[in-house]
């Protein structure tokens, strides 16, 4: 699991046909301090997060997999929660 801020949403003309209707996110992944470790992710959301909310990542290729339906899916990262911003 991983801790990021969602930074953008992913636009594209062409996609692989599992991810097709699927919601996809630009998220950054973050250190416990807020500050920004490594490079943005390309993320399932169905859970409807918004830009700059902090999100919980998971990397588990076969779970997002799972969710497109497709074992042959490039889908690796999915979010799996959203953080409440008022118990900071």
């Amino acid at each position: 699991m991983l801790l990021a801020r969602v930074v953008g949403n992913v636009v594209s003309t062409q996609k692989h046909k599992s991810l097709m209707g699927q919601r996809l996110l630009l998220c950054q992944p973050e250190s416990s301090d807020g500050k920004p470790q490594g490079a943005p992710l390309a993320a399932i959301d169905t859970l409807g997060a918004g830009i700059h909310q902090q999100v919980i990542l998971s990397s588990d290729g076969l779970t997002a997999r799972a969710i497109v339906r497709d074992p042959h899916s490039p889908a690796r990262y999915i979010i799996i929660g959203i953080l409440d911003e008022t118990l900071k």
